[in-house]
């Protein structure tokens, strides 16, 4: 049975080097912390009666391993895959077992104005949505769209 936003968490997962946001690369990703973005992201969720639960990791079958439990724990996911968006086959079949759980990607950068290998994304062909390039208020727009498509059931 799908969840509603006032019954489970928004999941917003973070791939790699995304700890570091804030330090790494400002110019390309801004001067936004990941606790801003967690900030930002419970501020959005808590508008439409919800709340997020927030996790980045380094490591690919983590992040696979969260998908599996937001299968059954979550109202939906937020994902920001980073690099693993270019290269993980793996991330795209656990997210293609949330059936009815909606996914929206997220890139703090514009991906498609970046080198070339960064154009396409194994995330995108099952994502809801795809936000890119509006820095970390990205990450607003994707829990409001998440909530959106909770809304719609």
């Amino acid at each position: 049975m799908p969840h509603t936003l006032a019954t489970a968490p928004v999941m917003v997962l973070n791939g790699p080097n995304l700890n570091l946001l804030g330090k790494r690369q400002p110019e390309i990703y801004g001067t936004d912390t990941l606790a801003d973005v967690e900030a930002m992201c419970a501020k959005a969720a808590a508008a439409h009666g919800g709340t997020v639960d927030l996790r980045q990791s380094n490591h690919e079958g983590e992040l696979v391993d969260w998908i599996h439990e937001a299968r059954e724990q979550h109202a939906g996911i937020v994902i920001n895959p980073a690099a693993y968006s270019h290269t993980s086959v793996a991330i795209l079949d656990a997210l293609n077992t949330c059936d009815g759980l909606p996914v929206v990607e997220v890139h703090i950068s514009n991906i498609h104005q970046r080198e070339a290998f960064r154009h396409h994304s194994y995330v995108s062909q099952r994502a809801d949505g795809v936000i890119a390039g509006c820095g970390v208020q990205g990450y607003v727009f994707a829990v409001e769209r998440v909530a959106a498509l909770v809304a719609r059931g």
